[in-house]
């Protein structure tokens, strides 16, 4: 049975596609997880200190994992000890050395054999190769030349070069795919939590009572058209907005009005009850790079949940353009609104949409193609090289 070496997000947040896949393949494969080893360097500002704290302090707790027959799978938890600058040569190699150290005490540790190395962040591309894995994937899930926070003249040269020494290349929609070479880049859509979001969930009791309600949940960035926002919200009184997930931008306008309600992050296993209850799901995204690149999770899960969808006009919305009520130009976005609430009779027809893309569909398309990548290597056991750097 194949094993998984995976870098991505820190485990236990708000899931991406990567945590996603990662714990459906934990059905049938033992999993390491690198915590993230980041894409930028650290400021002098509070947000990154305190990150830093947390990082520091959560590299001396004890390592989490559980493959006990009672409780779910969990991975093989590594707080990876990393110098935050991925630009400088020499904290690169020091990186490489200690990440290639714990992995590798865990490897043997645990006796994981024909490994594959998966990597959600171009920072991990030192460790491609040093392993002695059977085969590398990169898993690119953003733009990350147009995302905000990053370090793009580091992070680019590095995603350039990790495409270049690894075996398969997964991206999540054509645009991504073509920054990539044909001959070794699929692309694997995002799925959905079909049954956590279709399943009915009682309301929660912090939405509030006193009006139809238009609803939005996800990282409150600098993607979000606040000024749409602002202008919908004026525009519809009588209607709540809410607004759930950390806020990361400047939303003083909106703290001003009576009728927009900032909730703050939730459990990703609590979505389902809000959005279920709201009478309109929004995706209110500005105009730039990033989002031309984007492929939300939430789009999918909006639909699993029934319930009516207006969004602006990006790319990945368009397979769905049936089932979504999409902003025209420069039409009003609180036009947008009201025309997607005329739309609540059609739950059913968004819902099979989305119901044959579960995560569980996409797991089965990405074991085929690991199968596939697998048969055209030689067969092997994973030998660790004792002395690489």
């Amino acid at each position: 049975m194949a094993d998984f070496v995976v870098f991505g997000e820190d485990w236990g947040g708000l899931p991406s596609s990567t945590q996603h896949l990662i714990t459906h393949l934990m059905k049938r494969h033992r999993v390491i997880w690198v915590n993230s080893i980041g894409m930028r360097s650290p400021k002098l500002r509070l947000r990154d200190i305190a990150r830093a704290y947390n990082k520091v302090t959560a590299m001396f707790q004890p390592r989490q994992h559980s493959y006990a027959a009672d409780t779910a799978p969990r991975p093989y938890i590594i707080e990876p000890k990393v110098i935050p600058f991925h630009g400088i040569k020499m904290v690169r190699a020091i990186n490489k050395f200690l990440l290639r150290r714990s992995i590798t005490a865990l490897i043997k540790e645990h006796d994981f054999k024909e490994i594959t190395l998966w990597t959600s962040l171009p920072t991990a591309v030192d460790i491609v190769g040093s392993l002695g894995e059977k085969n590398a994937i990169y898993y690119c899930g953003d733009d990350f030349e147009g995302l905000d926070g990053v370090d793009h003249h580091t992070i680019q040269p590095m995603e350039q070069e990790l495409a270049s020494k690894v075996d398969l290349i997964l991206v999540v929609n054509q645009e991504l795919a073509n920054k990539f070479p044909d001959s070794n880049t699929h692309i694997l859509p995002h799925g959905v939590d079909y049954n956590l979001f279709s399943t009915p969930k009682s309301r929660p009791m912090d939405l509030p009572d006193n009006g139809p309600i238009v609803g939005f949940y996800g990282s409150i960035s600098a993607w979000l058209n606040v000024d749409m926002l602002d202008q919908s919200a004026t525009a519809m009184p009588k209607w709540q907005f809410v607004l759930i997930g950390d806020i990361k931008t400047d939303v003083s306008t909106l703290e001003k009005l009576p009728n927009v309600h900032f909730l703050g992050p939730k459990p990703h296993a609590q979505l389902p009850a809000y959005v279920q209850h709201w009478d309109v799901a929004m995706l209110p995204f500005r105009h730039n790079r990033q989002i031309e690149a984007c492929n939300p999770l939430k789009l999918r899960e909006y639909l699993a949940s029934g319930t009516p969808v207006a969004a602006t006009a990006f790319p990945a919305i368009e397979p769905y353009r049936d089932y979504v009520s999409i902003q025209q130009g420069k039409e009003p976005f609180f036009s947008v609104l009201q025309k997607a609430n005329k739309q609540a009779g059609l739950a059913d027809a968004r819902q099979k949409a989305v119901a044959p893309e579960s995560w569980e569909n996409r797991v089965a398309q990405l074991e085929a193609l690991i199968d596939q990548l697998n048969q055209k290597q030689p067969e092997t056991t994973t030998t660790l090289i004792s002395n690489q750097a």
